[in-house]
């Protein structure tokens, strides 16, 4: 994710986006992204309903959390993968470099992350909207 950031100024933010989801798989890594912007998605749907009813705001906050654990749940399979993969790949070679090894082991922990961020969003976003929920209902409770 650091050096999502750093390889930004030279080859743009999508530009390297895209060669970090080839990189780490791009099935996996595809439905971390598109999880992700449900996940978005969601947090915006739920925000504008913060004063309906505590059912349907509870559905969203649970939809939410379902979303970010689903994408951590992919991201951990993919690594998993992943590593077979690797192992699969350094057992037929013999003798191999360790920054081979490396290079490929860093590769494996592409999904992980981003299905961890993914997760960390949503768990974030699940905080601030009860947060602001609970003192939304604060202030009627006092009004009235």
């Amino acid at each position: 994710m650091v050096s999502l950031f750093f390889n930004m100024g030279q080859q743009g933010f999508f530009r390297t986006l895209y060669a970090r989801i080839q990189e780490g798989g791009p099935f996996q890594m595809t439905l971390i992204l598109l999880l992700f912007i449900l996940m978005l998605i969601l947090v915006v749907i739920t925000a504008l309903k913060l004063k309906k009813s505590g059912i349907q705001f509870k559905k969203y906050l649970s939809l939410i959390n379902q979303v970010g654990l689903l994408a951590l749940v992919i991201g951990l399979f993919g690594q998993l993968l992943g590593l077979i993969q690797v192992f699969d790949a350094f057992e037929s070679l013999g003798n191999i470099n360790s920054s081979l090894f490396a290079g490929g082991i860093k590769l494996t922990l592409l999904p992980p992350v981003f299905g961890g961020f993914t997760f960390l969003l949503a768990r974030i976003a699940i905080l601030i909207l009860s947060w602001i929920r609970s003192e939304e209902r604060d202030r009627v409770k006092f009004s009235s």
